[in-house]
């Protein structure tokens, strides 16, 4: 079957059928449906420059996109595996019409050449050490409130699990969804620590290595909103985040994860 038969439309735009593995034409007509607008000129440029590198060294199969809000607040939470993950998620928000902004360290927006992308890409500094919880997502409550996608890793850290399962997670995405009511929409991300496994600077790109991303509908968080945001509200929420992102992940590797 060629390309063009595998094509379909949204909006007037290319876009994958869902589960179809893209080779290198297909990664190119991926890239080019990507959200453009708001991206600020610094991080256009650093999301041109390591799309590119993805077509030379990836294949992304992609599936559930379009749970991901095509506008309004929206928090998108991930599995993490790999410093690839910014690049791979980016990649599927762009595909699904969104422009993600991240949380990072505040330190970040004072380097020479990562703070020019800090900010034109409008991410978000986490202040750690504010006086309160709360105070540390301000900017990301502010972001959501104000119709942005916010995607965050809840692990905080790759995973520690030798298989590769997600790991407990922090409660920092479920506090700016519960303090603002978006969505969450939980995200499975594979083949990254193929791609660039922990320790590696450079991409194993030969033979070019499978990138799966699966998005779910959002997390049902309905019967914890409005109440007071206590360690156990916090805890459950998060729980249910990521044993939302854990199915997802059991569906892409056909695999239970232990226990």
């Amino acid at each position: 079957m060629t390309l063009m038969a595998l094509r379909t439309r949204t909006r007037d735009r290319w876009t994958p059928l869902e589960g179809e593995l893209l080779g290198f034409r297909g990664m190119q007509a991926y890239g080019r449906r990507f959200a453009r607008s708001g991206r600020g000129a610094w991080y256009h440029f650093a999301i041109e420059v390591v799309w590119q590198l993805l077509v030379l060294t990836s294949r992304f199969r992609v599936r559930g996109a379009r749970n991901i809000p095509a506008s309004g607040g929206v928090v998108v939470a991930s599995n993490h595996l790999s410093f690839a993950d910014p690049t791979t998620l980016t990649a599927f928000c762009l595909g699904a019409g969104r422009v993600p902004r991240y949380l990072a360290k505040a330190s970040l927006w004072k380097a020479p050449a990562i703070g020019a992308v800090m900010r034109s890409g409008k991410h978000i500094p986490v202040h750690r050490g504010a006086a309160t919880a709360s105070g540390a997502y301000r900017d990301a409550v502010a972001a959501v409130r104000g119709g942005e996608c916010v995607a965050i890793f809840p692990e905080g850290t790759f995973s520690s699990d030798l298989a590769g399962w997600p790991m407990k997670a922090k409660t920092g995405a479920a506090r700016i969804a519960l303090e603002t009511g978006v969505p969450v929409i939980p995200v499975a991300n594979w083949g990254t620590h193929r791609l660039l496994p922990a320790g590696s600077w450079l991409p194993r790109g030969v033979p070019r290595r499978t990138v799966e991303l699966v998005a779910g509908p959002p997390v049902d968080l309905a019967d914890l909103s409005g109440r007071e945001l206590t360690r156990d509200v916090l805890e459950e929420a998060t729980a249910r985040i990521m044993a939302a992102v854990t199915e997802l992940l059991a569906g892409i590797r056909g695999e239970r994860p232990p226990g």
